[in-house]
């Protein structure tokens, strides 16, 4: 048995035989993993026997200097309560998920005439109906450009759609029916809203049978226009439903299914809603070496059901270990029975031979992808003379739009590639518009700062997006902040700003370096700055975005969000507004004459009437 710095076997007869959770901590008090148990006292005591062979847990073993514990009423509390906890600490010797954000929707609002279809994610708690969840932003989209070809309900935010006096570019090219403008009357508005929720309800079948029938109609009364248009819909929709429809399937379920080569597990996720196929997403828990797929599997679906939807069947691939207790856990959370089932017939068990083989494709991807990243990172190393071969790369941009609406963007990437889970932005405030020096140097001293604290980890190699002024300034902050160990490199486009001819920055250096076109190191280099440059102005669009929809209006005392919408819709924009006198501002339903003047006060100064 390996050294522990406690008192193991006092502590284990300390342990009640009840189910709980225990949490191992080493030297510094970090949790560093994280279990459940059916009997405490047997289960701790495992880990100290003299006969355990297992290299994984001797390692873990002669890390723990402590060991916490939480009694539990059942083993199901105990694994929820469990993962709960390894999602709070994430401990390392625990099977994590890298992904591990909420999963998306597709939203459709309520209480309104012309309701609108939407993306969605987070909390659902906006009166409305949520259809999903899907397995990634990209199956979202792609179904909601399916619904707009086939059924044009509005997909724009509302404040966009109550400040509209003519049709926008989606009515142009036939992806709405332009209800902000009273094209559409909202008994057909209706009957689209209708078909896009049966279609998202798995019944394309039933709305094909209704087009059909509207298309024969107009076809009798002559009207072969509109009888062209609910053909093209017609076949549209059954392509749509040749490509989604599952044989046989009615209900909702998913196959997950583990694979394991080299050392790496993939797990693959298929989700089907209403007899309809979602999509699928690959994931590859982080896992310590040499562990079983099976754990790794049934770890990996606690982490992925508990606290979300749950459906009532998840076929596998393989049986997982203490299934039952996984169906207990994932039943109690969802309100609902949970059947994990492994030995399956037919076109199920074609289902999860598909998973299976989308499983092994994409470990095959990952492997050649992370082949090409270890020679990059080995050719970075050799280029900039490096004394090792850095394991963590961190890459900082800084965006605006003439000093508006600054943001900078800290993207990271490790031997496998992108950590996005890792990404950081940051809004820049109370600086000189357009000094981006100042932008670099308090992005650097809000992200080291934090790391400081020990709020993440320091990378091998910083990289900056400029030269040897934005260098100046990361060498800088890292000293006041006593950040050692660091490497600095800037890297700027050449005079003609062409790819190829970048210059690149080393503090101890005295000239630049220029890496040939073709170099592995430069074509790394170059990912990363145009991931970071991605990052940055996609923060920066979506932050000028939120300040350019505020108006002068947002300003005014008094004035609440409905009265200013009802302002908006008398006068049809805000230039309407800012030319309207009091008398006119006053007759707006609600408005008072002294919040009137105070309306035409915001735009045309003190001056009074």
């Amino acid at each position: 048995m390996s050294e522990t710095s406690f008192d193991a076997q006092a502590l284990v007869r300390s342990l009640p035989e009840q189910p709980g959770v225990y949490r191992m901590l080493d030297s510094d008090g970090q949790v560093i993993y994280v279990g459940k148990a059916r009997k405490l006292r047997r289960r701790v005591a495992s880990y100290f026997n003299a006969s355990v062979k297992n290299p994984r847990t001797r390692a873990l073993v002669a890390q723990v200097a402590d060991i916490n514990f939480t009694v539990t009423h059942t083993e199901a509390e105990a694994l929820i309560l469990e993962n709960n906890l390894i999602k709070e600490y994430s401990p390392r010797y625990n099977v994590l998920l890298r992904d591990d954000k909420s999963y998306p929707y597709i939203y459709l609002s309520a209480q309104q005439q012309f309701p609108r279809l939407g993306f969605h994610r987070g909390a659902r708690r906006t009166p409305g109906r949520y259809f999903g969840p899907f397995p990634s932003a990209g199956a979202v989209r792609e179904t909601l450009s399916h619904l707009q070809k086939v059924f044009p309900v509005r997909q724009c935010e509302d404040t966009f759609f109550a400040n509209r006096s003519r049709p926008c570019l989606q009515y142009q090219i036939k992806r709405c029916t332009a209800p902000c403008v009273g094209y559409i009357s909202p008994e057909e508005y209706a009957r689209d809203v209708e078909h896009a929720v049966m279609f998202l309800e798995g019944k394309s079948g039933e709305v094909i049978d209704r087009l059909v029938a509207q298309m024969e109609q107009a076809s009798e009364a002559l009207d072969f226009e509109a009888a062209a248009r609910l053909r093209d819909r017609i076949a549209t929709l059954r392509r749509i439903q040749e490509k989604q429809a599952i044989t046989g399937e009615k209900g909702d379920l998913d196959v997950v299914a583990g694979l394991t080569e080299a050392g790496v597990t993939c797990i693959q996720v298929f989700v089907i809603r209403n007899g309809q196929n979602l999509g699928n997403k690959s994931f590859f828990p982080r896992a310590p070496d040499a562990t079983d797929t099976g754990d790794v599997l049934a770890a990996f679906m606690a982490r992925y059901y508990l606290g979300r939807d749950t459906p009532k069947e998840i076929l596998v691939n393989m049986d997982v270990p203490e299934r039952d207790v996984l169906e207990a856990a994932l039943g109690q959370d969802a309100g609902h029975v949970v059947h994990i089932r492994h030995r399956v017939r037919s076109d199920r068990r074609r289902w999860v031979e598909m998973a299976v083989n989308n499983a092994r494709t994409a470990l095959q991807s990952r492997a050649a992808q992370n082949a090409g990243q270890g020679r990059r990172m080995e050719a970075l190393q050799q280029a900039l003379d490096l004394e090792a071969m850095p394991d963590r790369l961190e890459c900082f941009d800084i965006s605006h739009t003439g000093g508006e609406a600054t943001v900078a963007s800290c993207v990271v990437f490790d031997a496998e590639g992108a950590v996005k889970s890792d990404y950081r932005r940051f809004n820049i405030a109370d600086i000189e518009p357009g000094d981006d020096y100042a932008a670099m140097r308090q992005a650097l001293e809000r992200r080291y700062l934090r790391l400081k604290r020990g709020e993440g980890i320091l990378p091998d190699l910083l990289i900056i997006d400029g030269g040897q002024g934005q260098v100046r300034q990361a060498m800088e902050v890292l000293e006041e902040l006593q950040v050692d160990g660091v490497t600095v490199l800037g890297i700027s486009k050449g005079p003609d700003r062409r790819p190829g001819e970048e210059k690149l920055y080393l503090p101890e250096r005295d000239e630049t370096v220029i890496l040939p076109p073709d170099s592995a190191a430069l074509h790394l280099l170059q990912q990363i700055r145009d991931e970071a440059h991605r990052f940055a102005i996609t923060g920066h669009r979506t932050r000028r975005g939120k300040a350019r929809q505020r108006s002068q209006l947002d300003d005014v005392p008094g004035l609440g969000p409905k009265r200013r919408q009802n302002i908006l819709k008398q006068f049809g924009g805000l230039r309407a507004v800012s030319r309207a006198g009091v008398d006119d501002l006053a007759r707006v339903p609600g408005v008072s004459r002294e919040l009137a003047q105070r309306v035409y006060d915001t735009f045309h100064g003190d001056a009074k009437d």
